[in-house]
């Protein structure tokens, strides 16, 4: 004959703790919000930035352009997923604001190490040293690339 053991109550006041805890949370974070105070920190200066087009190409890769001198800085091709990926995510902003292609994006290295890709059109941005650094020198290394004439 085999015997079950049922699992112990969880004690009562720990518990109450606990779902007070999260209540008291919850409360806060809407208040915050509902208050519409600010908690986003100032950006640090841009110590370089860049005006970029990124066009789809036939080929499947995308072409690099730089909106001051519309000269194609590369092609981007294959996987590319962090770059493809946040490239898409900005054109369906545009796509539901009826903004079209022809708008550069803004990339800015800040003076305080963040690295921020914005669509001026949309007011969009990603902040690109959130996905770590290996994902933001994909786009890091397009503030330099073909600099010079």
């Amino acid at each position: 004959m085999s015997t079950s053991h049922a699992p112990a109550p969880l004690p009562r006041v720990p518990m109450l703790a606990l779902a007070a805890l999260v209540l008291i949370s919850l409360i806060s974070v809407a208040a915050v919000r509902w208050s519409g105070m600010s908690v986003h920190t100032p950006d640090a200066p841009p110590v370089a930035t860049r005006l970029l087009r990124f066009e789809d190409r036939p080929d499947g890769s995308i072409a690099v352009i730089d909106a001051a001198s519309g000269r194609l800085l590369e092609r981007v091709q294959g996987e590319q997923g962090f770059l493809r990926g946040s490239l898409r995510a900005l054109a369906r902003e545009r796509r539901m604001r009826e903004v079209g292609a022809l708008p550069p994006f803004e990339l800015a290295a800040r003076a305080d190490g963040r690295l921020t890709l914005t669509d001026p059109a949309t007011g969009a941005r990603l902040d690109l040293e959130s996905f770590g650094p290996t994902n933001a020198a994909v786009f890091a290394r397009l503030l330099t690339l073909n600099k010079n004439p």
